[in-house]
Order: C-alpha cells, then structure tokens, then sequence
C-alpha cells in the first residue's frame, strides 16, 4: 500500500513539475510541426484530405485527446485483466 502512493505521488510530481518549470511554453501537437516543415520545403503545398471534423477550440482538442487516451487505457487494462484471470483459472 505504501509502495503504490509512493509510485502514484512520484507520477503526479513527474506531469505537475514540468508546468511548473516553463511557464510560457506552448505545447503544439505534431501535426503543427509537420505543417510548417512541409510549408518550409515546399510552399504551394495544398493537402489532398480535409479534416472530417474540426473541433471549435484547443480546450476542445484537448479534451477529445485525453478522451481518446482514457479509452485506450481502459481497453489496455480491460485485455490484461481478462488475460491474467483467465491464467489464474487454468492454473487452479
């Protein structure tokens, strides 16, 4: 039990200091990387796909990541769960 606040606090100072420590970093995803890089090589670039769905803001990009993230990880722990169980069953 003590190990696992540990781990857990050691996991909040590691995503918490980082804000912390730069304050006027922005963070820019790497679709906006690759767009200025392909602008700087080739400037009359136009892209052959258009988004499905352009969400209205930043926060909202933000929030269907951390959505997306969530899932997966719940998918992730889901799979392993059943795996270990259905481990344990055989052995008993």
């Amino acid at each position: 039990m003590k190990k696992n606040i540990i781990l857990f606090l050691l996991a909040a100072a590691i995503a918490i200091i980082p804000l912390f420590m730069w304050q006027d970093s922005e963070f820019g995803g790497a679709d906006g990387l690759a767009e200025e890089k392909i602008t700087a090589i080739q400037a009359d670039y136009k892209p052959w796909a258009t988004p499905v769905f352009e969400p209205p803001g930043g926060e909202t990009e933000s929030l269907l990541f951390s959505l997306q993230a969530a899932l997966g990880a719940g998918v992730i722990g889901y799979v392993i769960g059943t795996i270990r169980t259905r481990s344990k069953r055989e052995k008993s």
